[in-house]
């Protein structure tokens, strides 16, 4: 009598070419309408500049939360790409650490921030993973800068998250796309204000991980 066989698994279907170009479009213009007017701007504007329908949106995007929980991982993987990039490199180890920083803020990360406070799951799984990787890369290479004698070294990782996310958020009352003429020109002064040998001693301790998760 022949032996009942297990069928063997079927491999999900990998999504059409154009499925992921409609899921990118969605986020990347979820992204410059949640950094130009807030997390509340309409689903169907979103659509309408993403150049797809509403069923669209929701057939990836079950509701707002899951979109701009994408948005804000999508952000933070391009940030972590530019450390790689900036740990890649073999020449001057600050002159990486500056262009990690500078393409960082080009990401517009802190004026998505604001957008995972509230009732926003600030501990799903997706957002973590995501952030931790950023935190180690930057880690990284602030270490390499350090090791090479260019970083002073009484700074933390925190302190380069708080101050490069502080000056490259608008002021308040400022309009966010103007303000973005004045980041890169603030985020050089700080920067600057980072290489050894320093020149004052810095008051308090250094800002670390744990504590900037603590905040």
């Amino acid at each position: 009598m022949p032996t009942a066989t297990t069928p063997a698994p079927r491999k999900a279907p990998r999504p059409r070419a154009d499925a992921l170009r409609n899921r990118e479009r969605i986020v990347t213009a979820a992204r410059e309408m949640f950094v130009e007017h807030g997390p509340d701007v309409p689903l169907d504007e979103i659509a309408r500049r993403a150049g797809v329908g509403n069923a669209t949106v929701y057939r990836n995007f079950p509701d707002r939360e899951a979109l701009v929980r994408e948005v804000v991982c999508s952000v933070m993987d391009r940030t972590a790409e530019a450390a790689e990039a900036a740990l890649a490199e073999t020449g001057d180890a600050f002159a990486a650490l500056e262009r990690f920083v500078h393409a960082a803020a080009d990401e517009r990360i802190s004026a998505l921030c604001p957008m995972i406070s509230g009732t926003f799951d600030q501990h799903h799984p997706d957002l973590d993973a995501s952030r931790v990787r950023v935190e180690e890369l930057v880690e990284e290479v602030m270490a390499r800068a350090k090791a090479a004698g260019q970083l002073r070294p009484d700074v933390g990782v925190g302190d380069l998250l708080i101050v490069a996310a502080q000056l490259s958020r608008p002021p308040a009352g400022t309009d966010c796309l103007r303000g973005d003429r004045f980041v890169h020109r603030h985020l050089q002064l700080f920067l600057d204000g980072l290489r050894a040998p320093a020149r004052s001693a810095l008051p308090g301790e250094a800002v670390t991980l744990k504590e900037l998760r603590a905040c």
